[in-house]
């Protein structure tokens, strides 16, 4: 059964009504003599006006400020060709298959086979060192693992192919390769037809009939982005106005679908329905309707770009009144393919939070350059991450060699939105916002050779009336986040006894520490198969959630303390130096110690 959205969402795009106000007043201030176009998405347009000589004078100044951020395709021949010589390929393999197969030569000839593009190349915003989505599209006869056999030995036989490797478990099953120097990802989808046509339409929705779910899985990308391309009123418009809004993400880090943020598919839906809504508008006035429609956006009401259909062919899509747990999705943008999709389903309260504000701040930025009061290069401005927030959390993934380093870094990486879900439960934080760059991590002060990467969460803290401290306990979400990291790379089989978590509080004034020059010190670090143990120079400092901590803290000096194993992690700072302080699970307190002051963290009214 498709979802069909309620009556009010239909009416009011984004909920309570604030787009039907501004339909209202466009509609007022429109000329008479205009006539409806083709109808855009599942409302009427807000305004058909046209663009004025202003619009057009400010769409120019925008594409020039854009030119020297590097948006525009620089090597578009290059990709062209690269790809002319990929589907060559795929049509010489699908070929020796069907003979070897036995399939009749009047068949082979004919057979067919095809590379299809997808994401942000097959969208016309592809940008200069971004890598490319393709599909391989072949007929019944060609099973995956011939993809994955003969085709990968095909490709290792091509002088201009390196760094070839299939990643076959994968959700979506992939082979990654460099192609004259042009980084490629190809997914594969075997349709249940005799050939391959050349104009083959993958928005057909009977294509799906007979596949196997990863088929349908690579299918969906290119369906997906077709789609969205049949949906928009202007290409042209929507390609400049996309590569806009992709770059401010970017530079205003909000741009990460692995860490609770939006992708390219979820930023070029946005877009698209800001084009649905002004179907005549040039550029520069869709990037301002764009941040004034999404800063009024009355989320969790979804955005959709056309009404879902039901193909009966009993695949999940996204439908709240059958499945509960999309009930819960608190920024859905639905792909508009079936089967649907809600392509923003690890957006949290804290990043939708961001982002919201961002589409504020975006909004009274362009509404000072429609004014002339400000230029487009304001828009790209680059916030200070490091600046905006009185307390951040890094956490460090470290592994002895580049090759798990690169696998580890991935996984921690693909569970930080874990830890940052359980940082929002925590009754004394409002906010937890991760920064999606990530930064080299500081190296051991022995031989010993290891690779770490860092991130960087900024933390708000809850303002409490009446109370000068706040004292905050955050060892149970560190661990539980930590744990699950641990329990995916062992049931993987992936885990090395030398991967490691480590996670610290720092306050702003204390970054200067780590970035950009980082300062080593010892860090408590998380371990599945060893006792917890701190070794630092100085007092271990932790949060605790009342005035009495549930657990006693060890205050660790380099000697053995009963039930915690000391073992080094990082070099220590010179005892002269003030660290920042540790988070960590607590300890057991050495027998006889006092429990010092230093080793309860409280938070002033005026650090919260």
């Amino acid at each position: 059964m498709s979802y069909k959205p309620q009556r009010d969402i239909i009416a009011h795009v984004g909920g309570g009504g604030h787009v039907t106000r501004l339909r209202e007043a466009a509609r007022d201030a429109a000329p008479a003599f205009q006539q409806t176009p083709k109808h855009y998405g599942i409302t009427s347009p807000i305004s058909l006006a046209l663009p004025k000589e202003a619009d057009l004078a400010l769409t120019q100044k925008l594409t020039e400020t854009l030119k020297p951020y590097g948006v525009f395709e620089e090597e578009l021949e290059l990709q062209i060709l690269v790809l002319g010589k990929l589907n060559t390929l795929v049509k010489e393999w699908i070929k020796e298959i069907s003979d070897i197969k036995n399939l009749p030569a009047s068949l082979i000839d004919t057979v067919g086979g095809k590379i299809f593009t997808f994401g942000s190349y097959r969208l016309g915003v592809h940008t200069k060192g971004a890598d490319i989505d393709a599909l391989c599209v072949a007929p019944r006869h060609v099973e995956r693992t011939d993809f994955f056999s003969s085709f990968y030995e095909k490709l290792k036989e091509q002088e201009e192919v390196k760094d070839l490797r299939a990643v076959e478990e994968a959700f979506v099953p992939v082979i990654k390769l460099a192609f004259d120097g042009i980084e490629i990802d190809i997914l594969f989808a075997r349709l249940a037809l005799q050939t391959i046509p050349e104009n083959l339409d993958l928005r057909d929705d009977g294509l799906l009939k007979n596949l196997d779910i990863r088929c349908i899985r690579s299918l969906n990308g290119c369906r997906v982005t077709d789609e969205i391309l049949h949906l928009v009123p202007n290409i042209g418009n929507f390609r400049l106005t996309l590569r806009t809004i992709k770059l401010w993400a970017k530079r205003r880090n909000i741009y990460s679908n692995i860490l609770g943020f939006l992708g390219g598919v979820s930023w070029a839906m946005l877009v698209a329905r800001t084009c649905q809504l002004y179907p005549n508008a040039a550029a520069s006035t869709l990037v301002h309707k764009f941040f004034l429609v999404f800063s009024k956006w009355e989320w969790p009401n979804p955005v959709l770009l056309k009404q879902p259909e039901d193909c009966n062919l009993n695949l999940p899509v996204w439908d709240p009144r059958v499945t509960p747990s999309d009930r819960y999705h608190l920024m859905p943008i639905i792909t508009p393919a079936y089967p649907q999709q809600n392509s923003t389903y690890n957006v949290s309260a804290s990043t939708r939070a961001v982002m919201v504000e961002e589409f504020k701040q975006g909004l009274a930025i362009t509404d000072e350059i429609l004014q002339n009061k400000a230029e487009w290069s304001k828009l790209f401005e680059a916030p200070n991450f490091f600046q905006k927030y009185k307390h951040y959390i890094v956490l460090l993934a470290s592994a002895p060699t580049e090759k798990q380093h690169l696998e580890w870094v991935g996984l921690v990486e693909s569970k930080i939105r874990i830890l940052v879900g359980n940082l929002e439960k925590n009754e004394f934080i409002t906010l937890a916002h991760v920064n999606p760059q990530s930064f080299p991590g500081p190296k051991e002060g022995n031989d010993k050779e290891e690779f770490s990467t860092m991130w960087v969460i900024g933390i708000v803290f809850k303002k409490m009336e009446g109370s000068e401290n706040l004292n905050v306990d955050l060892t149970f979400d560190i661990q539980s986040f930590t744990d699950t990291v641990y329990r995916q790379a062992i049931s993987s089989k992936m885990f090395e006894q030398e991967m490691k978590i480590s996670a610290m509080h720092v306050k702003r004034r204390q970054l200067h520490q780590l970035l950009p020059n980082l300062k080593r010190r010892k860090l408590m670090c998380f371990s599945p198969s060893r006792p917890y143990y701190y070794f630092s120079p100085g007092p271990i400092t932790v949060f605790h959630v009342d005035g009495q901590p549930k657990a006693e803290v060890a205050v660790v000096d380099g000697s053995k303390t009963p039930g915690v194993q000391p073992r080094p992690c990082l070099t220590p700072v010179p005892a002269s130096q003030t660290p920042p302080p540790t988070m960590g699970p607590p300890a057991a307190k050495r027998s006889g110690s006092p429990l010092p002051e230093t080793a309860v963290k409280k938070l002033k009214a005026d650090e919260v």
